[in-house]
């Protein structure tokens, strides 16, 4: 890990946080002004950067932004006066991740390094993963059987079938099969053949003659011919009509069709890749699509997986969405906390990964904060009210109340809460309390007490995902105390 870089004109606020930082093993580098940093800059860069905002020269929001320009990821945490809150707005304008008010509490000021710390790694890691993607992203089993498909077929010609929810990436997989085909030198052209009018398909797909029609003024050519030698992507082939169906059917029988108007066979060398949100095989049995059409589509099957089959993914693809989004709209790209993420993770995504980038572009404009949190993220995700009342169990809560457990995050053990009535935590410690003292024990004040301690330290974990001094902090306990703790009740 690189070392931690303090700036400060104040000679004791670095030797302070030298000494908190020496404690926890962490390496650091002390600058007096920030032209010192900026000269340093040139050579290397911290693993973070705390800097105090007033100082002799050049500002720490001076620093803020020359930093941001040379290494827009690294996190830097902007130490101001409590009456100086303007400049904090503005800290965080500049991209800043976090400012500590001074006076500031050591063990605060440890802690919001150690979050910065695991911050910068977490986004070193996301951005090289990021860099090293291809177009589709995923890590997820599904995902991987899909890459291999596509990797089976790269010298194929055959016609694939994607079946796949709306927003699920159908377009992306025909792109890919494409690229990675030997028609890759060829034209792609896709057509949404639910979006056309019944009308106009047939003169789309097949081009018409001069004179077919009304206002057809010249011979035009459809995507049969404009694919020529590449490939045609049929999106949405389970709501073509019906007499359109028998056309396409005798285009891929014996490759020959007919513009509209035209007595005059074309011959059609495409690669035809179709993809529907819809059960064909249902849609046969309904009589809406015919089956022989099925069957000569139906020669290689992809399933693409709906975004809820693969959480996993989630993280990966959202910071993937937020760094395209802010280098459409040339700003800063924005960070996602963990907990936003788990929020994330919680929902179901009708719309799937479409819907997860319409977010990602919907963050990079209206969030606040150069962190997104829970509370940041637009109202279809983030928690309802009446979601946030129901974890809070009222006094009057009526006996017999069971709330069912959390859905399973990956990742994240699943939080079981179970109220059986105000007191009913209290009626179970007097049961065991009685069993225990009629069992002769001479130790049941201290067996329960640890029993206790466990519980809520654990249950605190969980919910800050391992942070300690947040836990300390919902406990109403000291960071120290919840270590010693920790050791004590072998937790660790």
């Amino acid at each position: 890990m690189k070392p931690i870089w303090i700036v400060d004109d104040d000679k004791s606020i670095r030797w302070v946080l030298e000494k908190a930082l020496t404690r926890e093993n962490i390496a650091c580098k002390l600058f007096s002004s920030a032209r010192e940093a900026l000269q340093a800059l040139e050579e290397e860069a911290p693993q973070v950067l705390v800097s105090d905002i007033r100082m002799p020269g050049a500002s720490g929001l001076e620093l803020l932004q020359a930093i941001k320009e040379k290494h827009p990821g690294l996190p830097v945490i902007i130490m101001t006066a409590y009456s100086d809150l303007e400049s904090a707005v503005a800290a965080f304008q500049g991209g800043a991740f976090e400012y500590l008010p001074k006076p500031f509490d050591v063990e605060n000021a440890i802690e919001l390094i150690l979050r910065a710390v695991e911050e910068s790694m977490r986004e070193t890691a996301a951005e090289e993963t990021v860099e090293e993607s291809p177009e589709i992203l995923g890590a997820a089993p599904s995902m991987q059987e899909v890459f291999r498909a596509i990797g089976r077929l790269s010298q194929s010609h055959a016609t694939v079938l994607i079946n796949g929810e709306s927003g699920s990436g159908k377009e992306l997989v025909a792109r890919a099969l494409h690229r990675h085909s030997p028609r890759a030198a060829k034209a792609f052209i896709a057509i949404n053949t639910a979006a056309i009018p019944k009308d106009l398909l047939e003169s789309e797909l097949f081009g018409h003659e001069r004179g077919a029609f009304t206002g057809a003024q010249t011979m035009r050519r459809g995507r049969f011919e404009q694919a020529e030698g590449g490939t045609l992507f049929l999106d949405e082939i389970g709501d073509m009509p019906f007499d359109l169906q028998t056309r396409l059917l005798r285009v891929l029988s014996d490759g020959h069709f007919y513009r509209v108007g035209g007595h005059n066979a074309v011959k059609a060398n495409v690669r035809v890749i179709a993809a529907t949100h819809q059960d064909l095989e249902q849609r046969v049995k309904e009589g809406a699509f015919r089956e022989d059409l099925f069957h000569r589509l139906n020669v290689i099957r992809l399933r693409l997986p709906a975004l809820r089959e693969r959480l996993d993914d989630i993280p990966m693809l959202a910071r993937y969405f937020l760094q395209q989004s802010a280098k459409q709209l040339g700003v800063e790209p924005k960070r996602i906390s963990d907990a936003a993420l788990v929020r994330l993770s919680t929902f179901g995504f009708p719309g799937n990964v479409r819907q997860l980038e319409n977010i990602c572009h919907w963050l990079t404009v209206m969030a606040p904060a150069q962190l997104i949190e829970p509370k940041d993220l637009p109202p279809e995700v983030a928690p309802h009210p009446a979601e946030v009342a129901r974890s809070a169990v009222p006094a009057n809560e009526p006996k017999g109340v069971e709330a069912a457990p959390a859905e399973p995050v990956a990742g994240i053990a699943p939080l079981a809460v179970r109220v059986a009535g105000p007191q009913a935590w209290e009626a179970g410690l007097e049961a065991e309390a009685l069993e225990l003292l009629a069992s002769g024990r001479h130790d049941v004040w201290e067996a329960l007490t640890r029993r206790f301690e466990s519980k809520l330290i654990l249950t605190a974990l969980s919910i800050t995902r391992g942070r300690r001094f947040e836990a300390a902090q919902k406990l109403g306990i000291g960071r120290n105390t919840i270590t010693r703790k920790i050791q004590e009740l072998g937790l660790e």
